[in-house]
């Protein structure tokens, strides 16, 4: 029969009680289950009350209760003192590390306050670079005002450790975000880099573009940045990217007007800049094409933003041309879709699309391309059917689907005569169709062919023109793909 320790487990919890736990360390963990098992399996009890005898009249008595539920009560709560026992040690070495760190951010935060600012705010960088429970604990020190107080100091050195200081702050914490910009800390940046004296610093230039894209990604900071007036002066960086930023700030510009292009309220701002131009003509560098298809997604979702890019001399080759990255899924993907959207709207825009030879692309995108590329491409050759459509029915004052009337023409009794000449008219009606869709082929497929010539680095009389009409001409007496 097991022996029970009923005595023993009632002293050690007796001593535990007092505050004295110094006793638990004479068990190993072995043991103290050894003696979880023996209590549990003799029913022994060590939670006294007072008032074990006193029973109401309507409720069973407490030791009924207890026969019941004691067993279970007993183990759950030998085991939750068995964990605090046996990870103590652990715990308590945790919370004087959590002090300790604790301590040093207020000395840090301290030392910034006072005369050794820089020091501390280069101690602010490294403690909130990789740790976000120290981002947290040196925001609610203080440190955010006084690093946004320093960006008034004349000395470059101070500037950019503060700078830096703010943008690890604000890594993965929108509080800290939101609490850098309403510490006033974007109009301080922005006046850092209007150097009177010529070209701002480089590094300050580099810092302040990093922040701007760093609390870009907060929703709520993005109208507030963007009417600021820093999307001039991150158009500007993106564009003298040669004289005074390296390739870093030029794709932290980038991704700061993305950012700041989600709201619709910084889309007016964007356009009175030349930064529609710019993207445009900056198509075909693998490295920034997708951003840049990025932003122009967030650009053409307004009809101001439709008609910047229409405007721009030779947008819509340029935008077809980006079908043809086979090799780009991201960059057909949005390109496509910049290309719905605005066939979707102006039918001027779809003229020009089919001028430039899109329908070859989008059959080919339809084949070739991945999935999401394939939808938008049959959905751009839906608007182009449709408008097709259009075209010919108002060739023929809208009745180009109703058979002739004939019948009850004065010019002829013969009936045999009006019925030819119906028939004539039907396949003229039919011979102008044909000839619209044909001439619509016919250019597109020599778009192609142009375009095929110019990748292949060939000259431009390569294919004769009169073989190139007959190929067409050739290819286009088949039924229509569409």
């Amino acid at each position: 029969m097991t022996k029970c320790h009923r005595n023993d487990v009632g002293s050690l919890l007796l001593e535990r009680s007092g505050g004295n736990s110094r006793l638990w360390a004479t068990f190993s963990g072995a043991s103290f289950r050894r003696i979880v098992i023996d209590a549990v399996r003799c029913g022994g009890s060590f939670r006294h009350d007072d008032d074990d005898n006193v029973q109401s009249p309507e409720s069973p008595s407490r030791s009924e209760k207890k026969k019941k539920n004691g067993g279970s009560e007993k183990l759950s709560e030998l085991l939750r003192l068995s964990e605090s026992s046996d990870g103590g040690e652990a715990a308590a070495v945790e919370v004087r590390r959590k002090v300790a760190a604790l301590e040093e951010m207020k000395v840090v935060v301290r030392r910034l306050q006072c005369d050794d600012f820089l020091a501390g705010a280069v101690d602010v960088r490294r403690l909130a670079k990789e740790n976000a429970e120290a981002r947290t604990s040196l925001a609610l020190l203080g440190a955010i005002p006084t690093l946004v107080a320093l960006l008034d100091l004349e000395d470059v050195e101070p500037q950019i450790a503060s700078l830096y200081a703010l943008l690890n702050l604000g890594i993965g914490n929108y509080a800290n975000k939101a609490a850098i910009v309403t510490a006033g800390a974007l109009h301080k940046m922005l006046k850092l880099i209007e150097s009177p004296n010529g070209s701002p610093n480089p590094a300050v230039v580099e810092a302040v573009v990093a922040n701007f894209l760093a609390l870009s990604a907060l929703d709520s900071n993005k109208p507030i940045i963007g009417s600021s007036g820093a999307v001039p002066f991150l158009v500007k960086t993106l564009k003298d990217l040669d004289k005074t930023s390296n390739a870093q700030s030029k794709q932290d510009s980038l991704r700061a007007l993305y950012n700041l292009s989600i709201s619709h309220l910084n889309i007016t701002l964007i356009l009175e800049t030349d930064l529609v131009p710019f993207l445009l003509s900056a198509l075909g560098d693998m490295v920034v094409s997708e951003r840049i298809l990025s932003i122009l997604t967030n650009i053409v979702s307004t009809p101001e933003g439709r008609k910047a890019v229409s405007t721009v001399p030779d947008a819509i080759p340029v935008l077809v041309d980006v079908l043809n990255w086979t090799d780009s899924p991201g960059c057909q993907e949005k390109g496509s879709y910049v290309l719905m959207v605005m066939a979707h709207k102006s039918y001027g825009d779809r003229q020009a699309m089919i001028e430039a030879g899109i329908v070859s692309s989008l059959l080919e995108l339809t084949l070739l391309g991945s999935t999401l590329a394939q939808k938008r491409a049959s959905r751009i050759l839906e608007c182009l059917r449709v408008d097709k459509g259009k075209q010919v029915s108002e060739s023929f004052g809208g009745n180009a689907v109703s058979a002739p009337i004939c019948g009850s023409s004065s010019t002829s009794a013969d009936p045999n005569l009006q019925f030819k000449e119906c028939l004539e008219e039907d396949e003229d009606m039919m011979s102008e169709e044909k000839k619209a869709v044909k001439q619509l082929v016919q250019q597109s497929l020599q778009n192609n062919m142009r375009r095929i010539v110019k990748r292949a680095n060939l000259p431009q009389d390569f294919v004769p023109s009169d073989h190139l009409k007959s190929l067409t001409s050739s290819s286009t007496s088949k039924s229509l793909p569409f």
